[in-house]
């Protein structure tokens, strides 16, 4: 049995989860904290965020965030991705930084105008 915080809501239940029982949730206020529970041991998936090197902007670097979640497994690779990459300003937000990150159809953008 593994326990867990719910972070898909403010509530923050205290989740319980039962591997051996097919994934058995409990503790959950609301569907949306059983899913979270199963989808967490079975596939757990994470937004990554960094940063990356920026020239002719008020700033050295620029922030970017995967624009969905993708395999914990994969946040290392997903970083590397990043080693070399350098932005030339102008940046807007949203902009793609790095598309189809580890094959995944998930993109790095950007997340401050520079």
């Amino acid at each position: 049995m593994k326990e867990l915080i719910c972070i898909v809501c403010p509530k923050g239940c205290h989740l319980k989860v039962d591997e051996e029982q097919d994934y058995r949730v409990t503790g959950n206020g609301c569907p949306r904290g059983e899913e979270y529970g199963k989808m967490e041991l079975t596939h757990p998936t994470r937004v990554v965020t960094s940063t990356v090197r920026c020239t002719g902007g008020a700033h050295p670097r620029c922030p970017v965030k995967t624009d969905a979640p993708i395999p914990k497994a994969l946040i290392m690779q997903a970083v590397r991705c990043l080693d070399g990459v350098e932005l030339t300003a102008p940046i807007h937000t949203g902009d793609i930084v790095v598309p189809n990150v580890c094959g995944t159809g998930v993109s790095f953008v950007a997340t401050r105008d520079l």
